[in-house]
């Protein structure tokens, strides 16, 4: 299958993505047909992408000073710390506004990136290169950047779109299940928030998109990208519309924090059961129809994308997320800002609901 490509327009920059496979051992072409230059680079790369396919960026990129830098990528990580090591080395190195960061890694390697770059003499070019199926159906697209404090998660980062996407899919197949499994979550919310008819599309192919069988994953990752492209567009700095990508995610976020970013849940993991709490809080609203989330629940039964909640957070933890949950970046009240689901395909927006209401949901769905 040859490379798709997908322009997206916001007010800060116009850029490409492209999807397809084997696409890292063409990027001074891809470079050129952008009209992308620079004189120095700095590679910021996931410790876990394998050597194997660093050494075919580094002998697909043009022949300019390179300086590799290896982080290791973790929510821990994800922190103010990180993004200093990045700014001290292009400091130290003397680089210009010209010269170019290129994020290699998954989600937290491209925020945590995309923010230095945001940052750095006010902005110096950036390329991402997303290397799991989470990052390149949703982080590295929409130019969020951002970082963890003790508060929660992404309180720290800015707006910042990139230069240029490319989202190999021969990334994906060094991946565990687990790792794919993360990032269906994200092409399944989009789905749910966006088009039905791509839900049922997923309902269908759900286990050849799991098993990165083409052109099922292709389609999946187009589709899913397709939708953010079309939200950004409208909204790029989430002052509305675009605060529906968040759907599932305010439970998710505090999952996350609760747990202190542990490996027990990854944010994949956490925006599928955040997805499902979202579904059924919209079920117990009247807002969805029980036909309507019992599609929802299937769909995450029958490919067995449901963690059990009760293995993993501690009834004595209640509190804990229900208090991440007021910190929520949406919330412009004192109460907690939800995206609900009127049908699949029909979000909604700016429901807003108090602390013992989340409170009361949560301990029958966790605890009872």
């Amino acid at each position: 299958m040859s490379a798709i490509k997908l322009q997206i327009n916001t007010k800060e920059r116009r850029y490409p993505i492209f999807i397809g496979s084997g696409l890292i051992t063409k990027l001074s072409k891809l470079l050129n047909s952008c009209s992308i230059k620079f004189s120095k680079c700095l590679l910021v790369i996931d410790s876990k992408v394998p050597k194997t396919l660093i050494n075919k960026i580094l002998k697909s990129l043009p022949k300019k000073q390179t300086i590799i830098h290896i982080f290791n990528a973790n929510e821990l990580n994800k922190n103010q710390s990180s993004v200093n090591k990045i700014l001290t080395i292009l400091l130290k190195k003397n680089f210009h506004r010209n010269d170019c960061l290129i994020s290699i890694g998954g989600g937290i390697t491209g925020d945590v990136s995309g923010f230095a770059s945001s940052i750095f003499k006010r902005g110096i070019k950036f390329i991402n290169i997303p290397t799991t199926l989470l990052a390149q159906v949703d982080s590295s697209i929409g130019g969020k950047t951002g970082i963890n404090s003790i508060h929660g998660k992404n309180l720290i980062g800015s707006f910042y779109q990139p230069n240029l996407v490319i989202s190999d899919i021969n990334f994906l197949k060094t991946l565990p299940k687990r790792e794919i499994i993360c990032g269906y979550g994200e092409i399944l919310k989009h789905s749910l928030i966006a088009n039905k008819k791509f839900f049922l599309f997923l309902n269908k192919n759900a286990n050849k998109i799991l098993n990165l069988k083409s052109p099922f994953i292709e389609k999946s990752i187009h589709r899913s990208c397709l939708i953010k492209k079309r939200i950004i567009e409208i909204d790029e700095k989430e002052k509305n519309l675009r605060k529906i990508l968040n759907f599932g995610h305010t439970f998710a976020h505090a999952y996350e924090a609760t747990l202190q970013y542990s490996k027990k849940l990854n944010h994949g993991e956490a925006v599928i059961l955040g997805i499902m709490n979202a579904s059924k809080f919209s079920l117990k609203n009247n807002l969805l129809s029980n036909d309507e989330f019992k599609l929802i629940k299937n769909h995450l039964i029958q490919f067995k994308l449901l963690i059990k909640l009760k293995k993993k957070i501690s009834p004595n933890k209640l509190n804990h997320i229900v208090s991440f949950m007021t910190k929520d970046k949406k919330n412009t009240t004192k109460k907690i800002n939800l995206i609900l689901l009127k049908k699949i395909g029909q979000p909604i927006l700016n429901l807003n609901f108090d602390n013992k209401k989340l409170y009361s949901f949560l301990k029958k769905e966790l605890i009872d």
